[in-house]
């Protein structure tokens, strides 16, 4: 999921004693010193609550720690005991399951998946050509992600999962299989799915049975195993005072698990090939390969993305230039992000969790201390330092570079590139880390930003597409650079509507389609751009949030971009039912706004979710404005308030309140099992 990360880089500077600074000076030349003083930096400045790490040295454990706190309230500080979802770092357990079935002759990486999950159907005939090497390799053509109900609180549903291959059979595929990679979390769902088909037990069942037990995993568990939530890592909302309920990402091969630093280390040494009882060499050699150069893909300048089987990186930057093979996977879920870097020829790994913050912060800490442990080492025999750059110098730009002009795309928007005088502007980049900025020309077919750490181009691939490629150095206060390239937008074609067509679409312009499938325990409650959909239509060229406009009332997903940015695609259909305007995306319907009753006026009311199960919305307005209600919900049942601007004010599973004060304009949703009623009392 894309997120704004804001950054906080003041620095406390603490007046301390001569003899007080000297031991601490010593002890911080330590790679256990250095690294707990970017763990301390990272809370105070990263938006971190707590953190834990540990690296792990040719099958030994040579740091261990952690830092922050378990619980604010309390005080409890987290410890190397402390448990902590993993997000996407599930991936590599999922991958490394079918790999053992493959090891044991139950899966070809290389047959159709069809042969293995036999009512795997999508509305594309192309899907017949999709195998489990393209899902490890992130290049099925799937669309990408189902989110629905995905992520909850204290919440182990799995519809998830139990609906994925029922949506797929109506769903079109965005590329020709194996054409290239860009990340994909519905493929790894799918490779949870053949994991039970070929073993015949659950996916819980497998990973405790095949790795946690011959690697003697305490903490590594899925939502669905008993385990003690106490020793759960305490994961806050930034604009929310409590702590917040169990997280349960319930989406298991995607990003489903929880354990600790020290036991990722330890399921590291099964991925590097340490560990043939559980996982042939061949297969942990395999999974490193890059899988990448199989497709169409950015041009190999170091980078942080380049798939392997489950890996992010087979080839991570900034390892890479010191001629050394390091393997990444990161992972975020809303609450949890983490990190496990591998340097297999070296048998070393480090793992990085954290409560708050970001797994690319992560990353750049495990980095840094792994540097400083290979040049200890004498591995390397220094650490090169960070990039500078210098303001660019612009240069007459070529006459024919001025065709590039046009209309652009990525996910979920498009953007005019005007280039004029040998510059253009791009809008803010990878959540907004790089921002919006003016680019110019500077030869060699690049043009580059202000402080000249960004460089874009034009690229013109095998597909006959159009991308703007994106090479830049992203530095952050105390954790140093992570290099990053990709193919940012994909240039696209003016798509010409009729009067009829154009007329429907721009009457819906700038509106609103609120959730009806998701369940008030998700998470996403807290996240209104997930749940509250916004068309934004561009009448000029004929497009959508991104998509492509077919008809009156469909639209197409036109996103082709290997990498990053042609994940988690979708189309859009809109229909009348019970006479309102509904949206449908990735199988999930949103009631326009429109169509969204006031709530009512009076000191008393009821509501009551409807058979279907669907979420309850009401406008808040006039005579509630401002007002203070009191809602008694069944045990299952939970509201949330968003003002006008749909920015979340309360979300009562999240804070337990039963008690808020309303907007002057705005919105309450109600969310429960079906046939549920709830009491609301306004003041």
């Amino acid at each position: 999921m894309k997120r704004i990360i804001t950054i906080l880089c003041t620095i406390m500077l603490v007046i301390m004693p001569v003899s007080g600074v000297h031991a601490k000076a010593d002890q911080e030349q330590t790679i256990e010193g250095k690294a707990k003083k970017i763990a301390e930096f990272m809370i105070q400045n990263y938006g971190v609550t707590s953190l834990q790490y540990t690296i792990m040295d040719k099958g030994k454990i040579i740091l261990s720690d952690a830092a922050g706190f378990h619980d604010k309230a309390s005080q409890k500080m987290v410890d190397q005991d402390t448990m902590y979802g993993i997000g996407s770092v599930s991936k590599m357990y999922v991958t490394a399951a079918a790999m053992m079935l493959v090891d044991s002759g139950k899966i070809d990486l290389d047959k159709p998946l069809t042969t293995y999950i036999t009512d795997f159907k999508m509305a594309d005939p192309r899907y017949t050509e999709i195998t489990p090497r393209m899902l490890m390799n992130h290049s099925s053509g799937l669309y990408g992600s189902h989110y629905g109900n995905s992520m909850l609180f204290d919440d182990n549903d799995t519809r998830n999962k139990d609906e994925l291959l029922l949506k797929l059979q109506t769903e079109p595929l965005k590329s020709k299989p194996g054409e290239y990679s860009v990340y994909s979390n519905d493929g790894f769902q799918l490779l949870e799915i053949l994991v039970e088909r070929m073993s015949g037990q659950s996916y819980s069942q497998y990973v405790n049975q095949f790795i946690s037990k011959p690697l003697q995993l305490q903490s590594t568990k899925t939502p669905l195993d008993t385990f003690n939530r106490d020793k759960l890592a305490g994961a806050y909302w930034p604009t929310l005072q409590p702590k917040m309920p169990v997280e349960n990402a319930n989406i298991l091969g995607t990003g489903g698990l929880y354990s600790t630093s020290e036991e990722l280390t330890q399921f590291a040494e099964v991925l590097m090939g340490n560990h043939s009882d559980i996982l042939s060499e061949a297969s942990a050699k395999s999974m490193q390969s890059s899988e990448y150069r199989k497709g169409i893909w950015v041009s190999d300048e170091v980078n942080s993305f380049n798939y392997g089987l489950g890996w992010d990186s087979v080839e991570l930057a900034p390892f890479s230039e010191y001629g050394i093979k390091a393997l990444a996977k990161g992972g975020d879920t809303m609450m949890y992000h983490g990190i496990l870097i591998t340097i297999p020829e070296h048998d070393i790994s480090m793992a990085v969790l954290s409560s708050g913050g970001s797994s690319i912060f992560n990353q750049m800490f495990a980095t840094k201390v792994l540097l400083e442990l290979l040049n200890e080492e004498g591995v390397i025999d220094h650490i090169k330092p960070d990039k500078t750059f210098s303001t660019p110098v612009k240069t007459a730009m070529p006459a024919e570079l001025e065709n590039y002009s046009g209309l652009y795309g990525m996910v979920g928007t498009t953007l005019e590139i005007d280039i004029q005088d040998g510059a253009f502007t791009l809008p803010g980049l990878l959540g907004g880390i790089i921002p919006e900025q003016q680019y110019v020309f500077t030869g060699d077919g690049y043009f580059t930003s202000e402080d000249g750490s960004v460089k874009v181009s034009f690229v013109k691939e095998s597909n006959e597409k159009i991308y703007v490629k994106v090479q830049g150095y992203i530095s952050l206060p105390g954790l140093g650079q992570v290099a990053m390239t990709t193919y940012d937008y994909q240039k696209l074609e003016h798509n010409k509507l009729d009067q009829v067509t154009t007329e429907r679409w721009a009457a819906r312009n700038g509106s609103k389609y609120f959730a009806l499938d998701e369940k008030i325990t998700s998470i996403f409650y807290l996240v209104p751009s997930i749940l509250i959909k916004n068309l934004q239509v561009d009448l000029e060229h004929g497009y959508v949030n991104g998509t492509r406009i077919t008809d009156e009332n469909n639209t197409e997903n036109v996103a082709e971009i290997p990498v990053m940015n042609g994940r988690d695609a979708f189309d859009l259909n809109l229909m009348n039912k019970q006479g309102a305007e509904i949206l449908i995306q990735n199988g999930q319907e949103y009631i326009a706004e429109q169509a969204i009753q006031p709530i009512f006026g009076g000191r008393s009311g009821i509501t009551t979710i409807p058979a279907n199960g669907q979420a309850r919305w009401y406008a808040i307005s006039g005579k509630t404005a401002e007002k203070t209600i009191t809602v008694d919900s069944p045990d299952q049942g939970g509201y949330a308030v968003y003002n006008e601007q749909g920015e979340v004010l309360h979300f009562s599973i999240a804070t337990g309140e039963k008690t808020t004060k309303l907007p002057q304009k705005g919105f309450i949703v109600f969310g429960g099992n079906a046939g549920d009623i709830f009491r609301i009392h306004v003041k």
